[in-house]
């Protein structure tokens, strides 16, 4: 039976607004995605009925990953067997190398390259709109690391509006991870009950260099999380201070991850050290400095025959 394997590429959020609550008790949001060079490897053959799913690497956790039936990359091949009607089964095996419950969006990235990888083997594959409209069931973060025009993209709504944009440039990133997982589901609950802003109006202009993209720079989720996890607190408070590195630019993006508790830096200019060359200065016990760049394509599926 064929296969596939794709490098399942983190994400950050460069901003991340989050908008009305609906009646349902979603929230609407806004947010720039961005891709990045960091990624699970995640493979999966087609069976002719049996359904396994093995996670090995650097970054499961102790305890593993809870249930297999609940695993995103699990719910994704499920899903995708169900709309399509093909494959009868499926084995997929990831690589870890995304920090769980970071705020990286590891586990929507792993079921958005298990989406890509059997829809690339499928004989009849599903049209682009039906795959992100699956991809749109597992969760917000889901359908962009699905789509595979571009690693950068505006999202509206529950994640399923996209607009890609041109990549940026390729540019230094720091993942900063305490190693203290924050569930996405506890961290909407702990905003502000207030009703939601509106949508700005984003002019496409403002998002076409890291420049303007660091004047916009913001996350909703920040203020809640940094109240309830002062080592999160303390850490953007470090990484914000003058001397906190010895990147070559100024204004470099500190930003906490998604819902946290991952805290990323991106650097302010292409001439910034290399990151792992770049010496910070973090006293704070127990962090762990992952580095990568920001991502200039989307890797593709590569087939296994």
């Amino acid at each position: 039976m064929p296969a596939g394997r794709v490098l399942a590429q983190a994400k950050v959020n460069l901003f991340l607004r989050i908008l009305a609550r609906e009646a349902s008790g979603y929230h609407q949001l806004e947010t720039l995605f961005c891709r990045l060079a960091l990624g699970d490897t995640v493979t999966v053959q087609a069976t002719e009925g049996a359904r396994s799913l093995h996670c090995a690497g650097e970054c499961v956790p102790d305890g593993g990953l809870g249930p297999i039936n609940q695993n995103l990359a699990w719910r994704a091949a499920a899903a995708y067997a169900e709309h399509a009607g093909w494959p009868r089964g499926f084995a997929i095996e990831i690589e870890k190398r995304i920090p769980v419950a970071a705020g990286l969006g590891g586990g929507s990235a792993d079921a958005g390259a298990v989406l890509r990888i059997l829809n690339a083997l499928n004989p009849s594959p599903l049209p682009s709109g039906a795959l992100l409209a699956t991809a749109a069931s597992l969760g917000a973060d889901v359908p962009f690391l699905t789509q595979d025009t571009s690693p950068l993209a505006l999202g509206w709504g529950r994640g399923e509006r996209l607009l890609s944009l041109p990549a940026l440039p390729q540019r230094p990133c720091w993942l900063f991870w305490t190693g203290v997982p924050v569930a996405t589901a506890e961290a909407y609950r702990w905003l502000d009950p207030a009703p939601g802003v509106f949508p700005s109006l984003i002019n496409l202009a403002d998002v076409g260099s890291w420049t303007s993209v660091a004047s916009l720079a913001c996350n909703d989720f920040e203020v809640a999380v940094a109240a309830r996890f002062p080592k999160i607190a303390t850490l953007l408070s470090t990484l914000r201070s003058p001397g906190a590195s010895r990147l070559v630019g100024t204004g470099p993006i500190v930003q906490l991850s998604g819902s946290g508790s991952g805290v990323y830096v991106v650097a302010a200019s292409e001439h910034d050290p290399e990151p792992s060359t770049a010496g910070w200065r973090i006293d704070e016990p127990g962090i762990t400095i992952l580095p990568t760049t920001s991502a200039e394509r989307v890797e593709a599926v590569v087939r296994i025959d």
